[in-house]
């Protein structure tokens, strides 16, 4: 759709592996609203991270996308999860959001993958519920030098690091309204595009 871009096809240098849309996330299933695993973001936001991912290209990174734009029924399911499974801690602690970024196409979950698709030490899990995932926590000086380089070229591309959740980054593009369109919506039995 006009003004949002699919992040496998236009953004060079950016591999994608979106968790929701699987079981391969903390609630141990795929979430509602994620029929593809397809990766969107507003078109500002992904020219912003197409800089970032030249600038970890330039170090032997590449990025990987675990997550972007976010149905707003995700994000429900997500605090029903925290309620079904008694934590609500979650919640509470800021872990996981009753309103999230995500829903309006400028928010990000990613890591750093090598040139040759490996996984690098990031110090805790992507979704990691702990101090450990927290930017400045306690991690080996390996994973605190790939937080340094995703974190360094994310800023520097304009993105803002939560600080409880070192794989996290919220663009400030305003002036957006969350969105509950599912990605990779059916459409008469064949999957159409995302938001």
């Amino acid at each position: 759709p006009a003004g949002w871009v699919q992040l496998r096809e236009e953004v060079h240098g950016v591999k994608v592996d979106v968790r929701y849309a699987t079981g391969k996330n903390f609630t141990g299933a795929p979430l509602p609203g994620y029929h593809l695993p397809q990766a969107w973001l507003r078109e500002t936001v992904a020219t912003s991270l197409a800089r970032a991912a030249q600038t970890v290209r330039e170090q032997g990174f590449v990025l990987v996308v675990y997550d972007a734009y976010r149905p707003i029924r995700a994000t429900e399911a997500m605090v029903d999860w925290a309620r079904r499974t008694d934590q609500t801690h979650l919640v509470r602690d800021g872990y996981i959001a009753s309103r999230s970024g995500h829903n309006h196409g400028h928010t990000i979950d990613l890591s750093l993958l090598t040139l040759a698709g490996d996984s690098v030490d990031m110090g805790s899990p992507f979704d990691h519920f702990g101090a450990e995932s927290h930017h400045g926590a306690l991690v080996s000086d390996q994973a605190r030098h790939h937080r340094l380089v995703l974190k360094t070229a994310m800023e520097s591309a304009g993105f803002r690091a939560y600080s409880k959740e070192w794989w996290h980054y919220r663009h400030p593009l305003s002036g957006t309204l969350p969105m509950d369109v599912p990605i990779g919506c059916p459409s008469k039995g064949k999957p159409s595009g995302g938001p």
